[in-house]
């Protein structure tokens, strides 16, 4: 049921007994004909819902190919930043959003929360940025702002959280991320890019980069003398192990594919690296970890991670399997160990990791794209054929793909 169909109900119940007719007999002629008014109003297409012209690529059903779309955002709020997208990367969320595959999308759909680019306006009450500042929105674009989450700076976590794309607005309508010309967001849900930080290699920060980030600080693992194993050497494990070496971790990378070693090794800095299958190098290993972050979506066995704990050790999923995880009992009571999960993070937080970031110099590998490159790239990133993230160069390429009116 698209979200217009959604709102049309939620109203046919309160305003047929609010506001009847003032001439008694006519009620039901009064509301058939506020009903067709009604119908007409919220029957508008995606480019006339808002006054600002907009111009992207959207999946249209469950196929997940992506193709040129026009559409349309809302005028400059008060509190709103608006900026030309100069880079989009490409999150594996994007890939099962436009495909249906957690079975909640909503069509057309527009992907996109890795998003940086240009103030190009303000509104009057926005302080923290102004034009030609570089700025940033990941995966969160609205919440609540009166529950617990949200008075501690966890708007991730708000019941009223509002998705990037794929999502509804305060006002109705869906959100539309980044594979798009341009982007309007609430200061709130903003972020500073620091002055000479790479924009491409830092789009992929406000996903992955947070979603590891957040867990290594919240549960005290990234610190000098701790042991830290990274399951998983993909866009979320890489940028993982840098997060964590610089954090001042001893980091071990738990990989299922030996021919990962040298990269996890001498590329990104790791300790050491554990070859998940050798049964003789998990036995090594046994109860020498302070924390596993697994960063793995594919269905795998947890409980040779939990073996690899220490006593009070904690394993933080940011991975989602699509399949229950079996964890017996006693794998987490010997030992009092813990197992968890983390998503994404607060704004104060995402700021605080991108700030992190800059002045240690951590950046995520990327491929960098064309916009019309984008179907192909979700096929190799389907059969995990990239490293370790495609960045979309939205402002040299997007515009060549626009149909000439």
């Amino acid at each position: 049921m698209c979200h217009h169909t959604k709102s049309f109900k939620r109203v046919l119940s309160i305003c047929y007994y609010h506001y009847p007719s003032k001439h008694p007999g006519t009620e039901a002629l009064t509301f058939s004909l506020w009903l067709t008014n009604l119908g007409s109003e919220m029957a508008k297409s995606p480019e006339e819902e808002h006054p600002v012209k907009t111009f992207g690529w959207a999946a249209t059903d469950p196929s997940g190919h992506l193709s040129p779309f026009t559409f349309s955002r809302r005028v400059t709020g008060e509190e709103d930043v608006r900026f030309k997208v100069l880079y989009c990367g490409i999150c594996h969320s994007d890939l099962h959003s436009i495909k249906n595959e957690w079975g909640s999308s909503n069509y057309p759909m527009v992907p996109g929360h890795e998003i940086v680019g240009e103030v190009t306006e303000v509104g009057s009450k926005v302080e923290k940025v102004k034009v030609g500042d570089k700025v940033g929105v990941g995966c969160m674009v609205g919440a609540c702002h009166s529950c617990d989450s949200c008075a501690n700076d966890l708007e991730n976590y708000c019941p009223k959280l509002i998705l990037t794309y794929n999502g509804i607005y305060y006002d109705g309508t869906i959100t539309y991320g980044g594979y798009s010309d341009s982007m309007v967001a609430n200061e709130r849900y903003v972020v500073r890019i620091p002055d000479g930080m790479p924009l491409d290699s830092a789009a992929p920060l406000l996903c992955a980069g947070i979603t590891v980030y957040s867990p290594l600080k919240y549960f005290g693992l990234g610190e000098p003398g701790k042991h830290i194993g990274i399951v998983g050497l993909g866009g979320l494990g890489h940028v993982a192990v840098k997060f964590a070496k610089a954090l001042g971790s001893k980091v071990t990378v738990i990989s299922t594919s030996p021919n990962k070693k040298a990269e996890a090794l001498e590329h990104l800095g790791a300790d050491s690296f554990l070859v998940s299958r050798d049964q003789d190098e998990l036995q090594a290993a046994m109860g020498t970890f302070d924390g596993i972050i697994d960063t793995v979506s594919a269905t795998h066995p947890i409980m040779p991670l939990l073996g690899l704990l220490k006593s009070h050790g904690k394993l933080i999923m940011v991975g989602a399997p699509y399949e229950p995880l079996e964890v017996p009992a006693f794998s987490l009571i010997i030992g009092r160990k813990t197992m968890a999960g983390s998503g994404i993070g607060g704004m104060k937080e995402t700021q605080e990791m991108i700030d992190f970031a800059a002045k240690h110099n951590i950046k995520a590998d990327i491929e960098v794209i064309s916009m019309d490159y984008v179907n192909k790239a979700m096929e190799r990133l389907e059969q995990a054929d990239v490293r370790y993230r495609f960045v979309i160069d939205i402002g040299n390429t997007l515009a060549a793909t626009k149909p000439s009116s």
